[in-house]
């Protein structure tokens, strides 16, 4: 089991290294949402349900009002606490289609990083950068390091880099990796403000 120290809470690190399904929903809800925060959601979410593991099971079987009153708290799980409570029951709901409810299957078995890759790319909510940030996180952090990994994780991958969540490990590389998002928000917007206007 890993220790990892993403939100800097006690109680949400330890459900984020024993539960898989808390790792995939944390990464979930990492949108659009201050990433401690999002990756406290699953501690946040449990807590509410009354268990001490989140279950795919449990989710997707869930009354839709009622998961969405857990979301809704307060506070809020997210920022966006109707459409991330229907996303969840719809990624709840494939994993237990596919992966007989468990989260970890997408990688126990994954025989390449590219495959790992598409697994999560097929999870509802998960576009082609947040699987990239998944897989990146599972390869440094979860020791899930299936051969390819850091080239299927593409620049995320990269050794000592401070890019996105599967680089935090503690309130500094936090800091560092928040400030490297903001710079990288400043270059785009300067890039789109220089960038000549399209003809019409």
């Amino acid at each position: 089991m890993p220790t990892v120290r993403i939100t800097q809470d006690e109680a949400a690190d330890d459900l984020l290294g024993r539960d898989p399904l808390a790792l995939v929903l944390g990464m979930l809800f990492d949108q659009q949402f201050p990433m401690e925060r999002a990756f406290a959601g699953p501690r946040l979410l449990a807590d509410r349900m009354g268990v001490d593991t989140l279950s795919a099971a449990g989710i997707a079987d869930a009354d839709p009002d009622r998961l969405l009153a857990w979301f809704q708290g307060p506070p809020a799980v997210h920022r966006y606490p109707g459409s991330m409570a229907a996303r969840t029951q719809a990624l709840c709901r494939l994993l237990l289609e596919r992966y007989d409810g468990r989260a970890d299957a997408l990688w126990s078995d994954a025989p390449d990083g590219a495959t790992l890759l598409r697994r999560i790319g097929e999870l509802p909510g998960f576009g082609a950068q947040k699987a990239k940030i998944l897989v990146a996180l599972l390869g440094k952090q979860y020791g899930v390091t299936p051969p390819g990994w850091r080239e299927a994780a593409g620049s995320y991958g990269e050794e000592g880099s401070r890019r996105s969540v599967a680089d935090i490990t503690g309130p500094e590389s936090l800091a560092e990796v928040r400030a490297a998002k903001q710079e990288a928000k400043k270059a785009a917007k300067q890039a789109a403000a220089t960038a000549p206007a399209a003809r019409s």
